[in-house]
């Protein structure tokens, strides 16, 4: 057997020098890129130097994106929104003369108030909510609107099959195409994979406009897993507007195996709030068409009948916010709670605020309740909520396993006023990395009714103690280690 050179020796040792270098440097560029999170700025220097060279292209992949504000900034310039209104509103919030329709939203004026000013969002209580907790119901309703449409169909996925559910709507669609009705989908390039290209010639042969967010370079492959369209929008004719959990495919109505029966939660609005859903639907369609010229702008200020007064804000929030809005009023959310706050969620991934806010307000006397799948549906992020609802039991939170089937509904509430629907999960995904929309509805009818169907739920459920959570096995603890240290990009 021979001897290593010196020559060799030598060789190696500036390489792994000059690697070294390289790691140092890159890992100064994370902290400068990161400062702001200190959790995912040590999650991904600890990569860096473990995995030299693999986690500078697992940073590029999965990390945030270097481009990020020049990607963005024509999108923020170039957004519509109401700025008269929301600078009346202001005016009225600043003098104290803002009039609801009920007496008792007054106390949560700074909540509108946050939300006006950092999304940009209207309040309005001309509104009528319709809820759905299972998908059949609302499918059976949305066809039904669908196929009452006479000018115009927008339609926004994260996900949209083309299986037995999925095609059942899209003929649905191609019938009003063809009678005339302006027909524009929007999909995102990852979650809409599995819409058929098929289809797609299909409708815009009769007229339909299909639009893709983000849309992959290749054929199935998307590097860009950060910055996903995650919102599920619907409006009819300006009219009647869909928002909430649900996507589009058989699993959504429990007809996948692999799921059982599948729990979430979607809203139908009548009344001047779908003109919110409609101006954030226009604007992801004109930032994924590249603000084309000639795109048709609808009449966001289409007046709207008379109906019950709900009280709503559509906040919608992404990697393009100045500030992470869902995630904030969550927040608030949880902070006004004194005697409840109920929250359902697949991913509990939240960040370190959000996680003390929890522990404050259970241990100031507030009744939490956290609702979390039994099922996993992504094994890293199911160990990484765990490990962060365990967190939690420690300061009195109940935590609730759901036994059913698989829960994927986003719905918190606090006390007997507000409440939350919407796309956004509790995780940092949600609060800074997709793009999300939800309602907060101000109103003590809609309160009662989704507090009774989280009690109904519990039915299905399963308490996590605390001394089943500290007993658990070492291999759990290995799992959810793990798994939480990466959490910042699950």
């Amino acid at each position: 057997m021979g001897f290593i050179s010196a020559d060799a020796i030598l060789i190696v040792t500036k390489v792994l020098g000059n690697l070294a270098w390289i790691n140092i440097l890159l890992s100064l560029g994370i902290i400068f890129i990161e400062r702001k999170d200190p959790r995912s700025t040590l999650m991904w220097v600890m990569v860096l130097n473990f995995l030299p060279g693999i986690g500078f292209l697992a940073y590029l992949y999965l990390g945030k994106n270097v481009r990020k504000s020049r990607l963005f900034v024509k999108k923020g310039n170039m957004e519509i929104i109401p700025k008269s209104s929301l600078e009346t509103q202001l005016k009225h919030m600043n003098s104290n003369s803002m009039t609801y329709h009920h007496d008792w939203i007054n106390t949560h004026d700074g909540m509108i108030k946050m939300n006006l000013l950092s999304a940009k969002s209207l309040y309005s209580d001309n509104n009528d909510i319709d809820l759905f907790f299972d998908g059949q119901d609302l499918f059976e309703r949305l066809v039904m609107d669908l196929e009452a449409a006479k000018e115009s169909i927008d339609i926004q996925y994260y996900i949209f099959k083309s299986d037995a559910v999925g095609n059942a709507i899209l003929e649905v669609i191609e019938k009003k195409a063809i009678e005339g009705v302006k027909v524009r989908i929007l999909l995102d390039g990852m979650g809409g994979r599995n819409f058929s290209i098929a289809w797609r010639g299909r409708l815009e042969r009769v007229g339909a406009h299909v639009v893709i967010f983000f849309p992959p370079a290749l054929p199935w492959v998307n590097v860009r897993i950060n910055y996903r369209n995650h919102r599920k929008i619907v409006v009819i004719d300006g009219e009647v507007g869909y928002i909430g959990g649900f996507n589009v495919g058989n699993e959504y109505l429990s007809l996948a195996k692999r799921f059982g029966y599948w729990r979430d939660t979607h809203i139908r609005v009548v009344g001047d709030a779908v003109n919110d859903l409609w101006r954030r639907f226009y604007n992801d369609l004109a930032f994924a068409e590249n603000y084309r010229e000639n795109i048709d702008i609808p009449d966001f200020d289409k007046p709207k009948p008379n109906v019950p007064g709900v009280g709503l804000n559509i906040v919608s929030s992404g990697p393009d916010s100045l500030w992470p809005s869902i995630r904030n009023a969550y927040s608030e959310m949880i902070h006004v709670a004194k005697k409840r706050l109920y929250i359902q969620t697949p991913y509990f991934i939240p960040d370190e605020g959000i996680m003390n806010a929890l522990k404050i307000a259970s241990l100031s006397g507030c009744d939490v309740r956290i609702m979390i799948p039994n099922k996993p549906d992504h094994p890293f992020v199911y160990w990484a909520t765990l490990s962060h609802a365990g967190e939690l039991l420690q300061t009195g939170v109940k935590i609730y396993t759901y036994e059913r089937g698989f829960l994927h509904t986003k719905t918190m509430i606090a006390d007997d006023v507000v409440t939350s629907i919407g796309t956004a999960n509790m995780d940092i995904r949600s609060f800074y990395l997709n793009f999300e929309v939800n309602a907060f509805i101000y109103d003590k009818t809609i309160n009662e009714k989704l507090t009774d169907q989280f009690y109904e739920d519990l039915k299905y459920c399963k308490e996590m103690t605390l001394e089943e959570y500290t007993n658990r096995s070492k291999w759990v603890i290995i799992k959810e280690s793990v798994s939480r240290l990466f959490s910042p990009i699950l």
